[in-house]
Order: C-alpha cells, then sequence, then structure tokens
C-alpha cells in the first residue's frame, strides 16, 4: 500500500524536490585576477615591466619592474634578473636582487641566490637562499608622512590657542 508523501505530483508540495546530484556554483566576491604567463619554452632578454601579474615558466635574463603586482617564478622558471616588484613567489630559480613592497614567498623547491630587501618574507624547508635578507618595516613611508604632518599641526594649535586668549582678554 501507498503511504502518504511531502511531496505531491499536483503541484501542490509544502518543499521543493531535492536532487542530489544537483550543482550550485559557489559565486565568488573578487574578481579574477589578469595574470601574464611566459611559458616554458619562451627566452627573454632584457626590461620586462607592466602593471599587470606575471607568471615566469621560461627564461628571463636582464630587469623585473612590476612595483605594484606579483611575480611568480614557477618550477621550471629561471630568472636571471633583479626584480622589484609588490611580491614574489619563487618556485624555480632566481639568479639577483629582489626588492619588494610587500611579501617574498620563496617555496620548498625554489632557489634565490641575491639579496632580498622585503617587507615580510617567508622560506619554506628545503627552499635554498644565498645572500642577504633586509627586513623593512611597512609603517616607515606612512610614519614619515605623520611626522611631517604633526610637527605642522602642532605649531598651528599654541597660535590658535593664543589668538583666542588673546581676543577674550581685550
Amino acid at each position: 500500500m501507498l503511504q502518504p508523501s511531502e511531496y505531491t505530483f499536483g503541484g501542490k508540495s509544502n518543499q521543493p524536490a531535492s536532487n542530489p546530484n544537483t550543482f550550485t556554483p559557489v559565486k565568488t566576491v573578487s574578481a579574477p585576477v589578469e595574470q601574464a604567463t611566459i611559458g616554458r619554452s619562451l627566452v627573454i632578454k632584457g626590461e620586462l615591466s607592466g602593471s599587470e601579474a606575471l607568471y615566469i615558466d621560461g627564461r628571463i635574463e636582464g630587469k623585473i619592474s612590476l612595483p605594484d603586482n606579483r611575480v611568480t617564478i614557477g618550477r621550471n622558471g629561471s630568472v636571471v634578473a633583479n626584480i622589484i616588484a609588490r611580491e614574489v613567489v619563487v618556485m624555480g630559480k632566481v639568479s639577483g636582487n629582489i626588492e619588494c613592497s610587500d611579501r617574498v614567498d620563496i617555496r620548498s623547491e625554489g632557489s634565490v641566490t641575491g639579496d632580498v630587501s622585503t617587507v615580510r618574507i617567508s622560506v619554506e624547508d628545503g627552499a635554498v637562499l644565498k645572500g642577504g635578507i633586509e627586513v623593512r618595516s611597512g609603517e616607515r613611508s606612512s610614519e614619515r608622512k605623520q611626522q611631517n604632518q604633526a610637527p605642522a599641526k602642532a605649531a598651528e594649535t599654541p597660535k590658535t590657542e593664543h589668538a583666542k586668549a588673546a581676543a577674550t582678554h581685550e
């Protein structure tokens, strides 16, 4: 004998029918990151600059300047260049100095020969790093701006208070 069901075929169900095989994609909040890629077979000699993220799986010789973006050296990547970027991730080989405004991340299979100057650094077990490391304070430039503005405000405040006091005593 049939038992009553929560669902009816007449279109008057209390709950929607569920299908366990239904896929509902998750919407991401962030926009996709534009990233240029230099493939395994490419060799570039010279100066590289731009305003998007860069993934290197080939060979670069010269200079890389992407001060507001990320540079990733893939497992097959080989860079003989100085790198200036916001963030650098090394999974391949880098021979040259790295200057970052945010973070350097040297993964376990990565190798860096050269000086590193950054605000934050991460070196995984197994990674190779030959050279000097300078870890700067990330607030250096903002502190200087605040220090330059603070004396000017402090100098103005007594004058204003003195002028108010003089005006009330007259």
